[in-house]
């Protein structure tokens, strides 16, 4: 579902919107974090998982707060 409406976006503009790429990786892992079956995954594939939340929040803020002071 993320990837069409990246899509839609890539054909109606000229340039790449890096923010809107970010929140869609930030959903999809979100949507995996949903259907973790927790008795089954490894501790470490968990810590992974969160790590690449953390850093994926972490850059989305990072881009917002530098297109408020642009």
């Amino acid at each position: 579902i993320e990837i069409f409406i990246n899509i839609t976006v890539y054909i109606r503009r000229d340039v790449l919107p890096i923010k809107l790429v970010i929140a869609t990786a930030l959903m999809a892992i979100a949507r995996k974090v949903v259907v973790f079956d927790f008795s089954q995954v490894s501790p470490l594939y968990i810590f992974a998982t969160a790590a690449v939340v953390i850093a994926l929040g972490i850059t989305y803020w990072l881009i917002s707060v530098k297109q408020k002071t642009v």
